[in-house]
């Protein structure tokens, strides 16, 4: 049953980003330890509801308690001894779906409680929509910790431009690329780069740091190359079934 871990992955992509707020997040690193643990149980508890909704089988009361525990426990070590690097959330998130993936190989191999297990949405329903929640906040953390990994942000890029704008340009560019990709317009693809080319030609020709101009298209290559990879890959899962 497929259908249960990509609602479990689902869950757990809504509950990390699209439901922990700023202020959250920051009561999660507050110094002051009850703040941070009740940031913490807070996430968690949001993480727990969302997996229950999702999975819709009000008899697994399990594994909404499991995924409180176990995202609790994962995010205080992370808090306490990780920070917020690039390695620390690539662990961080490795960690969340292997208690996704175990709670999910109980279920299905060591336990009844999937025998009369129903879903009253399609497979291809949950894959599309987890597929568009990955390729936004998920993916621009994942890019901008990276970029930042390597050292490769250019002094006063930050600086430049609307604010949260390039969030956004990226935001719906992986939302195009993915949407050509389910809808068998490939081609689309090559459109929407040459367009985000011809739109930053002039700001790059005329940039005196070449700094600036190779973090501009390494953000744009790693933005479409996640987008590309899940596009394909959601689009394989499907046609499995």
């Amino acid at each position: 049953m497929i259908t249960l871990l990509i609602q479990l992955i689902s869950a757990h992509l809504f509950g990390d980003f699209i439901f922990q707020t700023d202020r959250l997040c920051k009561m999660k690193y507050c110094d002051n330890l009850t703040t941070r643990l009740s940031g913490l149980t807070i996430h968690s508890g949001i993480q727990a509801l969302l997996s229950y909704l999702f999975i819709a089988k009000w008899t697994l009361w399990p594994v909404p308690f499991s995924i409180f525990i176990f995202h609790f426990i994962i995010d205080f070590v992370k808090v306490r001894y990780g920070g917020k690097k690039l390695s620390s959330f690539i662990i961080d998130q490795c960690a969340h779906y292997m208690v996704i993936v175990g709670i999910w190989w109980i279920l299905i191999f060591k336990s009844n409680y999937l025998n009369s297990f129903t879903t009253f949405l399609p497979f291809s329903f949950w894959v599309i929509l987890t597929s568009y929640i990955a390729v936004l906040s998920p993916t621009s953390i994942l890019i901008k910790l990276f970029i930042e990994h390597e050292g490769w942000i250019p002094n006063g890029a930050t600086l430049q431009g609307l604010p949260n704008a390039g969030k956004w340009i990226g935001f719906l560019e992986r939302i195009l690329i993915i949407t050509f990709i389910f809808t068998n317009n490939v081609g689309g693809i090559g459109f929407l780069l040459a367009a985000k080319s011809i739109f930053r030609f002039g700001e790059l020709n005329h940039a005196r740091d070449l700094k600036l101009t190779e973090y501009v298209l390494i953000g744009t290559l790693v933005s479409f190359t996640i987008a590309i990879v899940i596009g394909f890959g959601a689009k394989w899962l499907i046609s499995l079934q």
